[in-house]
């Protein structure tokens, strides 16, 4: 993964590429934003930068895919051995942590990990140790990290990759360059899942509009759970539609869940289904809102819904469907903050 190949957030690859080209890339850095926008793809590309064999410095060919290379001060090729083996976490002078099921980053892997980067590099340029969810770092493993943060070796770079910054120490982001990185913008993801992943102009669309500016969500929808989230979404929207009665709306609410196990392990199932299923509802009361404002059907996110839209579009829905959205966007953040699925799904039943 080049830079010249991650979607989005163009600004800051540029300025991330300049340091490299000038060896002025902080040896510490907190790649932190939203899940899902690209954050791991980034660190790969700047891993892959410092320590590719053959480096392209802006004289791309034409037609390179994404973004010609040409306009970036320095890339990595994509195509070496040292690129290829960054790209599968094999290299000996990238170690990466972080595991993909919740488990905290110890201070023993901490330790060991930067025994590692004492070391001159094996083969490449730089010895990058990259964290991912860095905010599982236990405290002491945090504090673990603090004396080389501050005096890194000569040829390591410091990568901790999070979606929740604020749970690392004061004092390991005040040895750390900040990297922010935003949401993409709908436009963005679905030219990226037409181009990259091959989906209908339809689907692509679809799911942009339900993603929330996450590439990671935007493909999950695109591969095949956008249907079961926006028939939920709409069952509900029906509900809502033909009665008021709390039992009509709560038996709908049961569709946001989709009946994921219980359990530490399940509860955080059920809340990414549940976000996906809210962030599908947010997308078709955008829809419904502009139908009601006079937009056509070019405008929808949902263009294939027009006809299951038309009924609940009338004038009064504009002005409900922003209420309504605003309620979805705080159903959302309580998601975001571990409140039970349970309640949150039947509080947006019955608040809309």
């Amino acid at each position: 993964m080049a830079f010249r190949d991650v979607s989005g957030h163009r600004a800051l690859i540029r300025l991330m590429a300049r340091a490299v080209a000038r060896g002025s890339l902080p040896p510490s850095l907190i790649l932190a934003g939203p899940d899902g926008v690209g954050k791991r793809l980034v660190a790969a590309a700047l891993a892959q930068a410092l320590n590719c064999e053959e480096p392209v410095r802006g004289d791309a060919p034409e037609g390179a895919p994404g973004e010609a290379a040409g306009s970036l001060p320095i890339d990595a090729c994509g195509r070496c051995s040292a690129c290829e083996r960054i790209a599968r976490e094999a290299h000996p002078d990238v170690l990466v942590l972080g595991a993909e099921n919740d488990v905290a980053i110890t201070v023993d892997e901490v330790r060991s990990a930067v025994g590692e980067t004492r070391y001159r590099p094996f083969e490449g340029r730089r010895r990058v140790l990259v964290i991912n969810d860095a905010d599982r770092l236990v405290p002491q493993a945090q504090n673990a990290l603090l004396k080389t943060l501050e005096e890194p070796p000569a040829a390591a770079q410091f990568l901790l990759v999070t979606a929740r910054s604020d749970r690392l120490l004061a004092t390991v982001r005040s040895r750390c360059q900040r990297i922010s990185f935003g949401y993409l913008g709908p436009r963005e993801l679905a030219a990226r899942l037409m181009r990259r992943h091959g989906s209908e102009e339809a689907t692509a669309r679809a799911a942009a509009a339900a993603a929330g500016g996450s590439a990671g969500r935007a493909l999950q929808l695109a591969s095949g759970e956008l249907t079961a989230a926006r028939d939920a979404a709409l069952a509900l929207l029906d509900a809502v539609a033909s009665s008021r009665a709390a039992n009509a709306r709560l038996n709908a609410a049961k569709g946001l869940l989709d009946g994921k196990s219980g359990g530490a392990a399940g509860g955080k199932a059920r809340r990414a289904e549940l976000a996906h299923r809210l962030r599908a509802l947010a997308s078709l009361l955008r829809d419904v809102t502009l139908l009601a404002s006079g937009a056509d059907r070019a405008a929808l996110a949902n263009p294939d819904l027009h006809d299951r839209f038309a009924p609940l579009a009338r004038p009064a829905a504009a002005k409900w469907g922003v209420t309504a959205f605003a309620a979805v966007d705080e159903a959302l953040e309580a998601t975001e903050r571990n409140a039970s699925p349970k309640v949150v799904a039947d509080w947006i039943a019955c608040r809309l």
